[in-house]
């Protein structure tokens, strides 16, 4: 995992809730278009759910 990914994998932890990408791309100052690639990779690798649509939270581990 690259540090923008533990960074937006963080952010949602400190959420404490599901959130949308552009929740994740304030907190952190990436762009949205960047949060968006990062968490589609994480979902890939099981990291991260998506319990309703456009919202994400990290996967249980």
């Amino acid at each position: 995992m690259d540090d923008k990914s533990a960074v937006v994998l963080e952010a949602m932890k400190q959420a404490g809730k599901p959130v949308k990408a552009g929740d994740v791309a304030e907190s952190t100052g990436l762009s949205k278009d960047e949060v968006g690639k990062i968490i589609s990779a994480l979902k890939k690798a099981g990291k991260v759910i998506s319990p309703k649509n456009c919202f994400y939270a990290p996967a249980e581990s």
